[in-house]
């Protein structure tokens, strides 16, 4: 197995521990596992030829998201975004560390850190392609358990709010996507 081979092996690795599961086609999976497969499938589909920096970083935007609770932080959109930040750092300190036990150099799980962390977004095409898997990832199988929750204004501007934060290249591939007509006419109205 290469260097690549044995990180996204240990990421999976404390991804099944994940205690939170997700149901598809009847059977549980750790989620977060769950969601870092999604994030690969996808990155592989739509680009293939990929780094080994940003299949690192795909794979591990939610390593071990578990250990810092939701409930741990302020109420309110200040709590969520802190939340956020504080999971954005954990995630890439945790990268940067299985990188450095398989053999990669302080430089490259620096890189590979730094995307996590979506650093220079809009310049940074790496860190701007891992927004991009997010995005289309959370569209393909989490917007609809999402709509279910919410009100028509609030998934709309959401999808705005999505849409801002994705490269044209993204966009163009969303648009490809095929949804559930419920999602598409969502879809259609946040982009009318």
């Amino acid at each position: 197995m290469t260097q690549l081979d044995n990180v996204l092996l240990a990421i999976d690795n404390i991804n099944s521990a994940d205690t939170n599961t997700t149901l598809v086609d009847g059977i549980s999976h750790p989620k977060e596992l769950l969601y870092g497969q999604y994030m690969s499938a996808c990155l592989d589909k739509y680009w293939p030829n990929a780094s080994e920096h940003l299949q690192i970083a795909v794979r591990a935007q939610h390593v071990k998201r578990w250990h810092l609770k939701r409930t741990d932080f302020a109420i309110g959109k200040k709590g969520y975004l802190t939340w956020r930040k504080e999971l954005g750092i954990f995630h890439a300190a945790t990268a940067k560390s299985l990188m450095l036990e398989q053999g990669y150099s302080e430089q490259a799980s620096d890189i590979t850190a730094a995307i996590i962390r979506k650093e220079n977004l809009k310049s940074n095409s790496e860190s701007q392609t891992l927004e991009d898997v997010a995005c289309l990832v959370f569209l393909q199988f989490y917007f609809d358990e999402f709509a279910a929750k919410h009100n028509e204004e609030k998934i709309i501007r959401i999808v705005q709010l999505t849409w801002r934060k994705m490269s044209a290249q993204g966009q163009e591939i969303a648009l490809t996507l095929t949804l559930p007509p419920h999602l598409a006419t969502l879809v259609g109205k946040a982009l009318a």
